[in-house]
């Protein structure tokens, strides 16, 4: 009867563990079930290098989804089309960019989303697509990996440009000019005394500028100094030229009477005296020519007929 007990007590248990686990089951089950999940297509060209159905989408780090299916695009062999499924409480935006990341530690590879802004619109399926599409985006081990073989053709240039560069010719002019240079640098070391003195000297002449620009501004600023006899020599300059303008307004009637009428007897008087003038010269040209005739009168004759 003991034994008996025994296996009714440890079936019951096993059947209420089995219970229980089929209850959890159908429970994980039904929340699985809950949660609904939008569908994107998203278009690579080139290699998805460790990506696989069932890896994980981040969306700003966040994990929100996981690759459903990954394959070659039918219309164009150069993508490859990736299709997830995205949580719909998960808005994505049209602005929104996705690109292939490569966890280093790991070696696992899974679908990033980023760059959603609120201000854009919600993406959608336009005509001809079966799910939205999310643009893709290359991304910076994808972008060195592309560019490797341009960077690695520059790098060759690089260097035959430099074994052009150290060439034997240039290579002897530049042990020349570090020749020169450990002379020049001697040379200095030799005269290091003269350059401290230059240098002293220099300071002192700054110095004695200092001390110059310093005494010619309290010159200028001090009292009774340049500044105010300036001032006062304006001064004196405006208070005169004041007194000139007054006494040329004061002066203004005669200088016009003058012009008016002094100028004119003026003109009459000078054409007077340039008619004495050429007067004065017909006579001395006569006296000089006949000298008798202007003395005595004209003596000659003029011809009486018989």
């Amino acid at each position: 009867m003991e034994t008996r007990a025994h296996y009714v007590a440890v079936g019951a248990f096993v059947l209420a563990l089995v219970f229980l686990a089929f209850t959890a089951v159908l429970w994980l089950a039904g929340t699985q079930f809950a949660v609904s999940y939008d569908h994107y297509d998203i278009f690579f060209k080139g290699p998805v290098t460790g990506l696989s159905k069932g890896a994980a989408v981040d969306y700003n780090g966040i994990r929100v989804g996981q690759v459903s299916e990954i394959e070659i695009d039918p219309n164009n062999v150069e993508q490859i089309r990736v299709t997830v499924e995205i949580k719909s409480t998960v808005v994505i935006k049209e602005d929104a960019a996705a690109n292939v990341e490569t966890n280093i530690l790991s070696g696992v590879s899974y679908v990033l989303i980023t760059r959603g802004t609120q201000e854009a619109k919600q993406l959608v399926a336009h005509d001809g697509q079966r799910y939205p599409v999310i643009r893709p985006r290359r991304s910076t081990l994808a972008s060195i990996s592309a560019r490797g073989p341009q960077l690695l053709e520059k790098l060759d240039d690089i260097l035959d440009q430099v074994e052009d560069l150290l060439n034997d010719h240039n290579r002897e002019v530049f042990a020349s000019t570090l020749e020169h240079v450990e002379k020049f640098t001697g040379s200095l070391s030799a005269h290091s005394d003269d350059i401290g003195q230059l240098v002293a000297e220099g300071k002192t002449a700054l110095a004695s500028l200092d001390k110059l620009t310093t005494d010619v501004d309290n010159s200028y600023t001090a009292p009774d100094g340049l500044k105010e006899q300036l001032s006062g020599t304006l001064k004196g300059l405006s208070a005169a030229s004041h007194q000139l303008d007054l006494a040329l307004q004061d002066a203004r009637p005669g200088v016009r009477t003058f012009s008016q009428h002094t100028l004119v007897d003026i003109g009459s008087l000078i054409g007077e005296t340039r008619q004495f003038i050429a007067g004065l010269s017909r006579l001395a040209a006569q006296l000089e020519r006949d000298p008798t005739r202007l003395l005595f009168g004209d003596r000659r004759e003029g011809y009486q007929p018989k």
